[in-house]
């Protein structure tokens, strides 16, 4: 059997190949880098991802544009337009990590881990929190594909302590980012087994969690409270974390201190009210058993 023939392109769909292919040219130039940057980030075009993996060079290059910045980072200096430019190329590396031809090859060369120094940072202007934002899109674009290869890897990598650090300390979306990536690790078998499996473990996260429900007390945020129990809810699936949660979920949970706020949220009113079922010392897991 003969191969497929290659789709013909279009003039308009040859000359935006064309375009896509001297931006990749022209990162190799320090003087037109940042320029092409900043166009290859807003660019949406198909097979941007293999293009720029495949490229002679381009993979280095991002990573060098992240490392140069390592210096900076450590003190409160850092300016906007050196974090925007971390962040085209942070944006880059997302479209690498999002597209299946290139991902495999992503995780295996460990390109997450030249990130987590972003997520460690602790200073609260905007350049500093725009970078832990843009890297926590890379870190869920990972996760939300559910695969068994790329949870394994935020597993080993130990990615849990930095989105735990961020659900804390971080703005609202900073706070919802690294929230959902705990989620999706939740969301599995393998990853729901790692959280509780070692009590210190657990105990961070529920912690964690707990200190976010007091902070809405004072700052409510349905989307962040959304993922917050979420994150419960999923927990009460193990039985040892569902016995401890009956103990240590917060009170502001029980007692109706955000019924006004979720009451037009069906899904999250839905998930509190399995949550506080699922706790019930006399009731039937209705989700499983772990």
């Amino acid at each position: 059997m003969s191969a497929e023939p290659s789709p013909v392109m279009s003039p308009q769909q040859q000359a935006e190949r064309e375009k896509v292919y001297q931006l990749i040219i022209e990162l190799a130039y320090p003087a037109t880098r940042e320029t092409a940057l900043l166009e290859l980030s807003k660019n949406t075009y198909a097979d941007l991802a293999p293009m720029l993996w495949k490229s002679v060079g381009t993979t280095c290059t991002l990573l060098q544009e992240i490392v140069n910045i390592y210096p900076i980072i450590t003190t409160p200096v850092l300016k906007a337009n050196q974090s925007n430019r971390v962040c085209y190329a942070l944006t880059l590396l997302q479209c690498v990590a999002s597209h299946p031809e290139t991902r495999p090859a992503f995780l295996r060369d460990q390109i997450p881990m030249y990130l987590y120094p972003f997520l460690s940072t602790t200073f609260k202007s905007r350049p500093f929190e725009q970078l832990r934002l843009t890297t926590l899109g890379v870190i869920n674009a990972l996760a939300e594909t559910g695969d068994t290869e790329v949870l394994i890897f935020l597993i080993w990598s130990e990615v849990v302590p930095h989105c735990l650090t961020n659900m804390v300390r971080g703005s609202k979306l900073t706070k919802i980012a690294a929230t959902s990536i705990l989620e999706k690790i939740l969301l599995d078998e393998m990853g729901l087994t790692y959280i509780c499996e070692n009590h210190d473990r657990f105990s961070q996260v529920a912690i964690t969690l707990g200190k976010m429900v007091i902070h809405m007390l004072k700052f409510p945020c349905l989307r962040v409270l959304k993922h917050v129990v979420r994150c419960y809810l999923l927990l009460t699936e193990n039985v040892r974390a569902r016995s401890a949660l009956r103990v240590c979920l917060p009170d502001l949970l029980r007692d109706g201190t955000f019924t006004s706020l979720v009451q037009h949220d069906t899904c999250t009113k839905q998930w509190l009210q399995m949550l506080l079922k699922n706790l019930q010392t006399n009731a039937v897991n209705p989700m499983g058993s772990s």
